[in-house]
């Protein structure tokens, strides 16, 4: 095995229980990985990831692993490893892991590159932090890349700038597009665990608070329905009037940040763009207020202007930040401004995840499988691919659905039958 940088690993054996117990509740997955112990489509394969090195993402390894790849694992976040699980993989499955939660900015970017030492044929990114130190960093390794593939909103979009401008040099699926990924993690897995951190980190009720949410996109959706089931007033803000309407319409009071700056008491993120709560909502906002962010960069929240306004700063709690202004007001930020849902708690419930890293691995296949054929821009997980991940989820809850016939099947194919 490859060298490895990971806290401890004693920690493993408390990390297989958890990886096992995950497990359980990803049945898609563990049926994907049979196939691939059967097939081994990645034989041969060399395989750099950086992801949220979790209990799911342990078995998303697993898979591939089984499949045949050769496969090494970074962290896609500073504080979104659980460390025990990075020893698991290790010392279990001989899975080299560079990670270690609360790790410095200098220290991801070596991991990073650690990662990038095994020389891909394939990339598995969450946020594109592979594929752009690649393509600015070490263009020399960029032939023999087939493709990649991209977890999160974020990652796509700067995907997708990069093959606007004619630079990507090779093909990615952005799994975040199929339906079975941002229908279902986006908004009930992003819901869930953004609530879950926010409490784990503070342990405040949130029934009867003001809760200001930035963005409407699916990861803000479902917050807003689980912030409103907890008992909260939820404040949505947009720029976009598509769906800004489609908040209104959901039952959300929707105003700009600034009119919710001094009545919001929590903030949470979830655009994919920068200082979405800027300096100046933090002169204005009420003294207490707490602010997280549940986007992928930590850059939502200008949390540099912020101590630069402050007098002082003090640790509260864990993954609670006080910041002192001069005229005696408290702004708390949480998780360093990082994901709160990893940063504080474990991220998305497993039986979610099962369908966003269905579509890892058989994405990563597709790559395998078509790369040849694929151009170097952005492609959506085929259609077939995302209705087998939904069809084997409703087989693994006993849900059946109906078929169509075939008078069914003619009449819809048909244009000369009307009333």
């Amino acid at each position: 095995m490859e060298s490895f940088d990971v806290k401890n690993l004693d920690l493993a054996e408390g990390g297989r229980r958890r990886i096992e117990w995950a497990e359980r509740e990803m049945p898609v997955l563990r049926s994907i990985m049979e196939r691939f112990k059967r097939e081994r489509p990645f034989e041969g394969i060399r395989m750099s990831a950086c992801l949220h090195v979790t209990t799911e993402t342990a078995n998303l390894m697993r898979a591939l692993q089984a499949g045949g790849a050769d496969i090494v694992l970074t962290a896609s976040n500073p504080l979104s490893t659980q460390d025990d699980v990075a020893a698991c993989l290790v010392s279990h499955y001989e899975i080299p892991v560079f990670a270690i939660k609360g790790e410095d900015h200098a220290t991801y970017y070596k991991h990073i590159n650690a990662a990038l030492d095994h020389k891909p044929h394939l990339t598995m990114d969450d946020g594109a932090d592979l594929v752009s130190t690649l393509h600015k960093d070490r263009r020399d390794q960029l032939a023999d890349v087939i493709g990649g593939t991209e977890e999160t909103t974020t990652g796509v979009i700067r995907l997708r700038a990069m093959a606007a401008d004619g630079e990507l040099k090779f093909p990615v699926i952005a799994v975040n597009d199929a339906m079975t990924k941002h229908f279902f993690d986006n908004r009930y897995g992003t819901g869930q665990s953004t609530i879950d951190g926010i409490i784990r980190a503070t342990n405040i009720l949130l029934a009867g608070k003001t809760f200001v949410i930035g963005g409407y996109g699916w990861c803000a959706r479902g917050l807003a329905m689980r912030a409103r089931g907890m008992g909260a007033n939820v404040i949505v803000t947009e720029v976009d009037p598509l769906k800004a309407l489609e908040a209104v319409m959901d039952g959300f009071r929707v105003m700009p940040m600034m009119e919710a700056a001094p009545i919001g008491e929590i903030f949470v993120t979830l655009t994919g763009d920068i200082n979405v709560v800027d300096k100046y909502h933090f002169e204005v906002m009420r003294d207490g207020a707490i602010v997280a962010n549940s986007g992928h960069f930590n850059v939502e929240i200008n949390i540099p202007a912020l101590e630069e306004m402050s007098v002082s700063k003090r640790l509260v709690r864990p993954f609670v930040d006080a910041y002192d202004l001069p005229d005696g007001r408290t702004i708390h930020i949480l998780g360093e401004g990082r994901l709160i849902n990893l940063a504080a708690a474990e991220g998305h419930p497993a039986s979610v995840m099962d369908m966003s890293f269905a579509n890892q691995s058989l994405g990563a296949e597709y790559m395998i499988k078509n790369a040849d054929k694929l151009e170097d821009k952005v492609y959506s997980v085929p259609e077939d691919i995302d209705r087998e991940i939904a069809r084997l989820k409703l087989e693994s809850m006993s849900v059946s659905i109906d078929t169509l016939t075939a008078e069914q099947v003619r009449y819809l194919n048909s244009w000369q039958e009307g009333t």
